[in-house]
């Protein structure tokens, strides 16, 4: 037979004799202190960046930073992947308002999506670059980081931009004669090209938003199968003229 004891408090009331303990979610304190080490390594560089000054930044102790992650390295990569995920939920927020009220979201919704979520255009997103350029910095000459996540994490996109232009080309509304592949190669190239140009102050995010919608109109062109049958108009030197 299993008993259970428990006492009665001076109220009168029956109570159990043991604080139960709290539970944790160890995944939510997981992703707490790689947010700190985002927040600390974007506003005093990665190399300055320890298991101390995570802690500090989190709340919490040095015991508990090495509780979670044995080395800085574990520490890193965590929150490499941690941010790959964030822009990921950022990427489909932006496409769930692109998308129209019946149907789901168009290949160059999502291109576009992919593309213009990439730009530092605010803190959330330098923050984003400034750590994720300064760990492939460090991991091309310190054999214990894992360069990998993050060729993966490209190709993942690369693949995703990729089946989205065949999509296209399949419903009409890219030209038949795009290489899927090399143009989303070229697609992510000048979107990590323009993200470094942002954060180096040589363009703006507006700016650097002109050249990604110059290239989306050259791969989704006003001619297109799906914007005829939409009645969408081609703009021309004489001006808009209906697309029969």
């Amino acid at each position: 037979m299993i008993r259970t004891y428990h006492k009665i408090n001076q109220a009168g009331r029956e109570g159990y004799g043991r604080r139960v303990p709290k539970r944790v979610d160890h995944e939510e304190r997981r992703q707490r202190i790689a947010d700190a080490l985002v927040r600390a390594a974007a506003a005093r560089g990665l190399h300055a960046t320890g298991m101390r000054e995570v802690a500090a930044e989190a709340g919490v102790s040095l015991r508990l930073v090495q509780y979670y992650f044995g080395t800085k390295e574990e520490l890193l990569l965590a929150a490499m992947q941690r941010l790959a995920a964030q822009l990921s939920e950022r990427v489909m927020a932006r496409v769930k308002e692109a998308r129209p009220p019946k149907g789901p979201a168009s290949p160059r919704d999502i291109i576009a999506a992919i593309l213009s979520e990439a730009l530092p255009a605010d803190d959330e997103r330098r923050a984003f670059h400034v750590v994720y350029l300064s760990y492939l910095a460090l991991s091309l000459t310190d054999p214990a980081l894992a360069i990998s996540p993050l060729v993966r994490n490209s190709s993942v996109v690369s693949d995703v931009v990729a089946a989205q232009l065949r999509a296209a080309q399949s419903a009409g509304d890219a030209p038949a004669d795009l290489d899927p592949d090399l143009e989303a190669l070229g697609l992510m190239s000048m979107s990590a090209g323009l993200a470094t140009s942002v954060l180096a102050g040589h363009s703006t995010p507006d700016r650097a938003q002109a050249v990604i919608d110059y290239h989306l109109r050259r791969l989704f062109p006003p001619g297109s199968r799906r914007l005829r049958r939409e009645g969408y108009v081609a703009v021309t030197p004489s001006g808009g003229l209906p697309l029969a």
